[in-house]
């Protein structure tokens, strides 16, 4: 069993991570395939549960009931499970590449609940091939993903701990799989001018947050890290000093950061990570101008249950 707060070099697994990476993303697919649309994207969200990466139940086409479809990062498969019962298992290893493994899911899931399709293309990473198509990503060490879902389970905890007592709008804890990261978004309730009109940023950022998050590291930033930022962010908001005395500001992100490896030396790796979530709300409320009640509420006042 690896360590509950273990060591995650990007560099040592990132074939591993990439594979990974892009079966979540069959299952962010089917999200947004068959789920009905919200607001801010949530209908393409998946979960993160004591088994891996999941959607929501969603409808099936042929109109038989929902299905769910999960990583399940134990026994090293893709689960689909029809809530009438009936089940379909895909291997993970050794080594499938990703084509193979979309394309037997895909059938599964047409025999175990009627005509699903995807748009196979992926979003927010570093290649494009199909994802029904990718014999490239193939790598998967069932150690090495082990190590990922201890380290990840203990940042869900994390986040989960730093919105429960928000009393604005929030979102649960996200697992999205374009950027793979877990994320958390609080909400002032005011709307916001989304930074381009890209159909991303048009849905998921045209209310005013503070967001929040974890990811294991990529091309851009080859660390695991936690961090933090405001939409929109004032002219400013960058100069801040935030606790612990780790965290910093990342220009090439526009994101404060604090790296995995400072979270896990520390005494008390959990609090060293809420220290730094808050802090980062802390300042974004103060210099974007939130409700001071807000604020108040994310650190407890008053207390959700009394």
């Amino acid at each position: 069993m690896p360590s509950s707060w273990p060591s995650l070099p990007f560099p040592a697994w990132r074939e591993t991570c990439d594979t990974l990476h892009a079966h979540t993303q069959v299952l962010g697919k089917l999200a947004v395939a068959l789920a009905p649309p919200e607001p801010q994207l949530q209908h393409a969200a998946l979960r993160l549960t004591a088994r891996g990466w999941e959607t929501l139940p969603l409808p099936a086409p042929d109109g038989s009931g929902a299905f769910v479809v999960a990583l399940d990062l134990h026994a090293h498969e893709v689960v689909a499970e029809h809530s009438g019962g009936a089940t379909r298992r895909v291997a993970l290893g050794p080594d499938r590449p990703v084509g193979e493994v979309t394309r037997e899911l895909l059938d599964g899931l047409r025999a175990l609940a009627g005509p699903v399709a995807i748009d196979p293309t992926p979003q927010e990473v570093g290649w494009a091939v199909p994802l029904d198509a990718d014999d490239e990503h193939r790598r998967y060490d069932p150690e090495q993903v082990a190590t990922y879902f201890a380290a990840v389970t203990q940042v869900a905890l994390v986040l989960a701990e730093f919105r429960a007592p928000y009393r604005g709008p929030s979102t649960p804890v996200n697992a999205w799989w374009g950027p793979f990261d877990l994320a958390v978004s609080l909400f002032s309730g005011e709307p916001a001018q989304p930074p381009s009109d890209d159909f991303i940023m048009r849905n998921a950022m045209d209310e005013q947050e503070v967001a929040v998050g974890w990811w294991p590291g990529d091309e851009r930033y080859p660390r695991a890290a936690f961090y933090a930022y405001a939409h929109p962010a004032p002219t400013g908001f960058a100069g801040m000093t935030l606790a612990p005395p780790a965290a910093r500001w990342e220009d090439g992100l526009g994101e404060y950061v604090l790296d995995w490896d400072d979270v896990v030396a520390s005494e008390d790796p959990h609090a060293t990570a809420l220290t730094f979530l808050r802090s980062a709300l802390r300042h974004a409320c103060s210099v974007c101008q939130w409700d001071p009640a807000l604020l108040a509420s994310a650190e407890g006042s008053p207390p959700p249950v009394s």
